[in-house]
């Protein structure tokens, strides 16, 4: 087990930096995924596929589906910059198309923590 002493909170706390969330909800056009038509299905597909993208280039750390949430319906972590992230957002097909609408807030978080395994 590792002692949290003053020392190493403060080494923790110096690597802090900032993190944007977006929040996605359902837009006007949204449709629920069991009754989803082919075309906004394809629509959400790309969607995903392009996050999956922007995971690969680093630019999304996480990302997913919220089940429950009621009007939320997802939530990624961009590792860029506000500007970047609400450009990547502003270009996505599926907010563009009003399936989902979003929302950005900025978090603080450490580089390098994790998901634990399942």
């Amino acid at each position: 087990m590792v002692e949290i002493t003053d020392d190493v909170m403060r080494a923790k706390l110096a690597t802090v930096r900032a993190y944007v969330i977006a929040r996605l909800s359902k837009g006007p056009a949204y449709e629920l995924p069991q009754s989803r038509s082919p075309e906004q299905a394809k629509v959400v597909w790309e969607h995903g596929r392009r996050n999956m993208q922007m995971q690969a280039d680093g630019k999304m750390a996480l990302v997913g589906p919220v089940i429950g949430g009621g009007d939320l319906v997802g939530l990624c972590i961009f590792a860029v910059p506000e500007a970047e992230a609400r450009a990547i957002m502003d270009g996505d097909g599926a907010v563009q198309a009003g399936i989902f609408v979003y929302g950005l807030i900025t978090w603080y978080g450490f580089p390098g923590d994790t998901l634990p395994a399942a």
